[in-house]
């Protein structure tokens, strides 16, 4: 049995923060606001995953409100959501994920990205498909002020 997960995510761009994507920190005068490391990418693949098995989104089981939280490194939450998707009797297929930012290029910082979830997704790096677009100045991407991703993932029963 294979089932299909999608997730998004975003949040605002602000000065003090350091920018974390797919667990990769990226040079950049601004980072993503918000509870724990506010990495988009790890966000919107955590709410795929549990999308896929239909097991609630990150907030009710990495909630805000928690201090336990704040700060936290979205890889390990990320883990902690493959356990439970193992726990269901799930393993990922792949995964395909697009993160919209106008700034800074990301191109150059996909491949470290894709090496740095694989191991924690339980899969190749071939299995990992991660790409960049611009807002086109479009929207809160588009002016700079925000970013956000994208990820859509295919699961299979650990069995077959």
């Amino acid at each position: 049995m294979i089932r299909i997960g999608f997730g998004w995510d975003s949040h605002r761009l602000e000065e003090k923060r350091p920018l974390i994507l797919g667990g990769v920190a990226i040079p950049y005068q601004r980072g993503l606001a918000g509870h724990s490391d506010a990495d988009v990418l790890v966000h919107a693949i955590i709410d795929a995953l549990l999308g896929s098995l239909a097991l609630g989104n990150i907030g009710q089981h990495f909630p805000d409100t928690s201090p336990q939280y704040k700060d936290a490194d979205s890889v390990q939450l990320l883990r902690d959501t493959m356990a439970m998707v193992r726990e269901a009797g799930y393993v990922l297929s792949n995964l395909d994920a697009t993160v919209v930012a106008e700034a800074p290029k990301l191109n150059p910082h996909l491949e470290a990205m894709r090496e740095n979830l694989a191991r924690p997704l339980g899969v190749h790096v071939e299995d990992i498909s991660i790409k960049a677009k611009t807002g086109e100045r479009v929207g809160p991407e588009g002016r700079g002020e925000a970013i956000s991703a994208h990820a859509a993932v295919l699961v299979r029963r650990q069995d077959e």
